[in-house]
């Protein structure tokens, strides 16, 4: 689990794509190394890193870097499979029990992706309006939380088939979203708690 707060920014350092036979390997489809402030040597071979809302498995790592596979499915419903070296990469550690809860409930299972449709500065912040694709629509609402590329943020507005965040200057330096324009593609998470009300009351209506 995680909390959508984001405690580095990481680099794409190298993409290696296995095809053909090389299926048959341990490996994943794609093994990526990322460049990080992380301390490695406090990262665990397994231990989950959520990376710009994506979780994946740290399955080798070096002084300043480590590695993680991803497989053809989280490519095609993440932006991850559009990433090239140089890529940066919003990254947060998984929770621990000492963790503060500074943003909400996050589980790192990206739900769709999404495109930013307008970007505006207002007052000194940075207001954004993001397509809201037809399958996620229930579950964003107004002061509602969700998780873009990673971050935990809060809806201020929804309407016309698009949502609208008010992003605050730290969290356009802390984050990749400062780099964020019209056009690009972000990775969405609904609100955990939205999903199983919504699941409940289908249950319910059956």
């Amino acid at each position: 689990m995680f909390t959508g707060i984001i405690t580095d920014v990481g680099r794409l350092r190298e993409v290696t794509r296995i095809t053909g036979s090389a299926r048959e390997t341990a490996w994943g489809d794609t093994r990526m190394v990322v460049e990080t402030g992380y301390n490695t040597a406090s990262i665990d071979i397994g231990a989950s890193i959520a990376h710009s809302g994506a979780c994946m498995t740290v399955v080798d790592k070096g002084t300043g870097w480590y590695a993680f596979d991803v497989s053809d499915e989280s490519l095609d419903k993440t932006t991850l499979g559009q990433w090239e070296p140089g890529h940066r990469i919003n990254l947060e550690r998984a929770l621990t029990g000492a963790d503060e809860l500074g943003g909400h409930m996050v589980t790192g299972h990206v739900d769709q992706t999404a495109r930013c449709l307008s970007r505006e500065t207002v007052a000194g912040s940075t207001r954004f309006h993001i397509a809201v694709p037809d399958a996620l629509a229930f579950a964003i609402a107004p002061k509602g939380s969700v998780t873009v590329d990673g971050v935990s943020l809060t809806v201020n507005d929804v309407s016309d088939g698009a949502f609208m965040l008010n992003i605050i200057p730290h969290t356009a330096e802390v984050t990749t979203l400062g780099d964020l324009q019209p056009g690009d593609e972000v990775n969405l998470e609904i609100d955990v708690i939205a999903r199983y009300v919504a699941r409940y009351l289908q249950h319910m209506k059956a």
